[in-house]
């Protein structure tokens, strides 16, 4: 059986607030790890049926680009349901609110 690993390594000022991410993963195309300004984790928990996030984002990640984040986060669940589930209805609302979001965003830009 193929086993494949996830690291993340993160820095923190004396806040407890992340100053650097870094992650590397074994079917990783380059070696070492990589510099990332924010990371979301998802796990479900079949026994509690709740599911566990981990979100953390580094002090100078910008807003915008939190925001943008965010949006292409949900844009991933989209595909992710349709992909496990079959189910085109949850996914195509799931797009819709992506798509309100984005235009939300450019709007507080301009």
């Amino acid at each position: 059986m193929k086993k494949s690993e996830i690291n993340f390594k993160v820095e923190l000022d004396s806040n407890n607030v992340p100053e650097k991410i870094l992650w590397e993963a074994t079917d990783k195309p380059e070696d070492g790890f990589s510099e990332s300004k924010s990371v979301s984790i998802s796990l479900w928990d079949h026994t509690q049926k709740n599911t566990m996030r981990i979100d953390l984002w580094t002090k100078d990640m910008p807003v915008n680009e939190m925001k943008r984040f965010y949006i292409d986060c949900i844009g991933g669940l989209a595909q992710s349901v349709l992909t496990s589930t079959g189910d085109e209805a949850m996914s195509n609302e799931i797009n819709n609110l992506c798509e309100k979001l984005a235009q939300h965003v450019r709007k507080s830009e301009s």
